[in-house]
C-alpha cells in the first residue's frame, strides 16, 4: 500500500472514474435536483484541479483504489472529493488517506459534504471532526467554497473537534 500524490495529468481518467463510481452512493440520497450523470463531469474535475485541489491516491498492487484532495483556501485547508472505489470500501482506505493528509498541513482543516450522506458524516466524526452549526456552515461555505446556494442548503461542514498534535 502506498499513499502518494496523484499525477493529475496522467491519472486524470482514473481519478474521474473513481469519483464517479464512488459517487453512485449519493444517487437517491442527496436532493434529486443536485444529482446529475456523471456526478462530476470532466470539465468540473479539470476546474477543481485548476482551482488548486491536489489529489492524493491510495494505491495497492499498482491500482489506485481511492483519492482525496487537499485545497488551501485563505487561512484553511479543505479536504475535497474523498472517494474510494465501490468494490474497495470498508477496508480502511479512506481512513488511511485522511490520516495521511491531516499530517500534510498545519492549517485548520474543514470538510464539506451532503447533509444526507450520513455515512460520510459518521466517518468524519469517527476521525475527530464535528459538524458546525447552521449559521457557521453558511458562513464557511460562502467564504471557502464556490458552490451554488442550493448545495449550501443541502450541505454540512465539519471541522476538527479537537486540535491534533502536529508532527514536524
Amino acid at each position: 500500500m502506498t499513499i502518494r500524490p496523484c499525477d493529475q495529468e496522467k491519472e486524470f481518467d482514473t481519478i474521474y472514474e473513481i469519483i464517479n463510481d464512488a459517487a453512485q452512493a449519493y444517487k437517491g440520497v442527496i436532493p434529486a435536483d443536485c444529482w446529475k450523470e456523471p456526478y462530476m463531469s470532466r470539465e468540473e474535475l479539470r476546474h477543481e484541479m485548476q482551482s488548486g485541489v491536489h489529489f492524493w491516491g491510495y494505491e495497492t498492487q499498482g491500482q489506485l483504489l481511492g483519492v482525496m484532495g487537499l485545497q488551501d483556501v485563505g487561512d484553511v485547508t479543505l479536504i475535497r472529493h474523498a472517494y474510494v472505489r465501490t468494490d474497495s470500501r470498508n477496508q480502511g482506505i479512506g481512513s488511511a488517506l485522511l490520516a495521511y493528509l491531516r499530517r500534510k498541513t498545519q492549517r485548520p482543516l474543514l470538510i464539506g459534504t451532503w447533509q444526507d450522506a450520513v455515512w460520510a458524516i459518521r466517518f468524519y466524526q469517527k476521525h475527530g471532526f464535528a459538524a458546525v452549526e447552521t449559521q457557521e456552515k453558511e458562513r464557511l461555505l460562502g467564504r471557502y467554497w464556490t458552490i451554488p446556494q442550493r448545495q449550501v442548503s443541502a450541505s454540512v461542514v465539519l471541522r476538527e473537534a479537537v486540535r491534533r498534535k502536529r508532527q514536524p
